[in-house]
């Protein structure tokens, strides 16, 4: 239902359990793509976070270059262990997903945290990535931020409470809608009916409470500036400038620490934390920008 025209789920078998991912269909697409460097898109992270999260973008670069856009254990159709992955679980996934499913090195697109975490991924392996754009990337504990201070995440430590909240108030239409609106698109007029259907499909997955209330809990949080001068690979950020949940200063600062990888930085007047859903059609043309001119070394 939020796949694509042109494009087909598959899935596979990776050490931390099954990753459903999206590809592009070759029944639909019979000329083979352009170029053979791949790009691979991954979602953030959040109540109802998916794949789903690239589909307004990823068709622009299916006639060009090889596509594909995984879920994350514990978010959309991949699975969802009663265990929650810890923020080295993630990044061991993500190379390990690049390593098996990209034939050469990719340029991977990424948002919020699973952007930070590439960063980490392209520090420890500089090889396997060929260069990185990504969106709001933020460790949400940057610069020694605190992420466990938040009344919120206070309340997601007691138990019971934690599961009340999840379906009482996260995995529901009316609070997708409310948090889409408030905190992740700075124009509400633009959070679509689909949207909320697909962030609500993967919301209501069997045990995807797990992988949401860790990440709301603050446990996979980390400080990015820490880690953010080491990083070799050619990147480029984008961010908007109504994001609240990780304020453009914020970006303003990482981007400060390694202006030699960085080699662009791009603030959306007027855009919040999802420019990919929010503006489509603007990020897709920077990410082709981005191509064509920082990352084509």
């Amino acid at each position: 239902m939020f796949i694509p025209p042109g494009f087909v789920q598959r899935s596979q078998v990776f050490s931390q359990g099954t990753v459903a991912y999206v590809e592009a269909d070759p029944s639909f697409w019979p000329t083979p793509p352009a170029k053979a460097m791949p790009l691979v898109f991954i979602h953030g992270f959040g109540g109802g976070s998916s794949s789903y999260e690239w589909s307004k973008v990823y068709p622009a670069f299916a006639a060009d270059y090889p596509i594909l856009a995984p879920d994350l254990i514990g978010w959309g159709q991949s699975d969802h262990p009663d265990r929650p992955l810890t923020t080295a679980d993630y990044e061991a996934l993500l190379a390990e997903i690049i390593q098996r499913l990209c034939p050469e090195p990719p340029v991977v697109v990424a948002s919020s945290l699973s952007a930070a975490m590439l960063v980490r991924v392209a520090i420890a392996h500089p090889d396997l990535v060929r260069g990185l754009v990504l969106v709001a990337p933020a460790g949400l504990a940057d610069f020694g931020q605190d992420p466990s201070s938040s009344f919120l995440n206070q309340i997601v430590k007691l138990p019971l409470v934690d599961q009340l909240l999840y379906r009482g108030a996260i995995a529901t239409a009316e609070g997708i809608k409310l948090f889409l609106s408030q905190r992740q698109f700075a124009d509400p007029s633009k959070v679509a009916d689909e949207i909320v259907a697909a962030y609500l499909a993967s919301a209501q997955q069997p045990q995807a409470d797990v992988a949401a209330l860790a990440f709301v809990r603050g446990d996979l949080s980390f400080d990015l500036a820490l880690a953010l001068p080491q990083l070799i690979v050619p990147t480029v950020m984008l961010w908007g400038e109504a994001s609240q949940l990780t304020p453009i200063a914020t970006g303003r600062r990482l981007a400060a620490l390694n202006p030699e990888a960085i080699r662009r930085f791009e603030a959306l007047p007027g855009v919040g934390l999802t420019p990919q859903l929010e503006v489509p059609g603007v990020t897709i043309g920077l990410i082709q920008q981005s191509l064509l001119q920082q990352l084509s070394e």
